[in-house]
């Protein structure tokens, strides 16, 4: 007989709920994306008028042709880009490296420096002490700013040394005998096992490079390095106050189809579903290698 024979009607019950389940969880984690996307292709007046629900009508894509055609474009992708991949790497780099010297016991006064790591995750100096001292340092309307603060992200460096702290330090003991100094050591065997932490890190990153605002806000009057999300959010407002002056001036509104014509809802779903196609793009890339690399650390002696 069978396993599949003997599985009971409750086995069989509980199986179908747990698809059931599952389906409807997949389905409400996909509709969000979905109903943003049939809402940027849609007639913008029904968007407006909160008529799409479940289904594109009066499909168009003149949306994404005018948010296409910002001269500025190009050049703020290639800023956020940009930032996005030096930023986590370099965020990569500063907490593995910072992480490994925190988790060894040797490290000259290492509690005290620790604490003092620690105690910038709680304590803020505020808005204007940072913007004085970013301007002291020549770094306002300068790209470093997006990537130089990422060397002290505290809470990076915390997840590094906790993971480090649990691989056998015999590892590292047999590559000392050998003559391996600590830089080797840490370059060929704590980051090869450091792979799921480093790859849980990247991904937070890249996906806050990318979606990061405020920073151009505060730091940033030079054009050529607004974000993406940036110029986006001026074209936002740009749309929405020609949308506002069409419908106070009926005069102009009556020589217009106002169908199509850009308002804020609709611009609004164009500009998200724009920034966020890339990561839903690359994030199953980045969700393969975290799989990958929590199947390496696994694996050990």
């Amino acid at each position: 007989m069978s396993l599949s024979e003997k599985k009971t009607f409750k086995d069989h019950a509980f199986e179908v709920a747990i698809y059931a389940f599952f389906t409807l969880f997949t389905i409400l984690c996909i509709f969000p994306f979905y109903y943003i996307f049939i809402s940027s292709i849609s007639k913008n007046i029904l968007v407006e008028n909160g008529q799409i629900f479940f289904y594109p009508k009066g499909i168009h894509f003149n949306n994404y042709v005018s948010v296409f055609k910002i001269k500025t474009l190009p050049q703020a992708a290639f800023i956020s880009v940009a930032r996005t991949v030096i930023g986590t790497l370099l965020s990569l780099l500063a907490a593995s490296f910072m992480g490994y010297c925190m988790s060894k016991q040797e490290y000259w006064h290492r509690k005290l420096v620790y604490r003092f790591i620690i105690a910038t995750m709680y304590f803020n100096a505020g808005v204007v002490p940072l913007y004085l001292t970013y301007r002291m340092l020549g770094l306002i309307d300068n790209f470093l700013v997006y990537v130089l603060p990422c060397l002290s992200q505290s809470f990076n460096l915390v997840l590094c040394k906790t993971y480090m702290e649990s691989i056998p330090g015999s590892l590292e003991e047999s590559a000392e005998i050998d003559g391996a100094g600590y830089f080797l050591r840490y370059v060929k065997i704590i980051l090869p096992l450091s792979l799921p932490i480093m790859a849980t890190i990247a991904i937070f990153s890249a996906v806050g490079q990318w979606n990061s605002f405020m920073d151009t806000v505060l730091y940033m009057s030079s054009t050529k390095y607004f974000t993406l999300q940036y110029t986006l959010n001026l074209y936002l407002k740009k749309a929405t106050a020609l949308a506002d002056i069409l419908k106070t001036d009926s005069a102009a509104a009556q020589n217009m189809n106002l169908d199509n014509i850009l308002n804020a809802e609709s611009t609004r779903y164009t500009i998200t579903m724009v920034t966020i196609i890339p990561v839903l793009l690359i994030y199953p890339f980045f969700q393969r290698y975290f799989v990958k690399g929590i199947m390496i650390g696994a694996v050990k002696g």
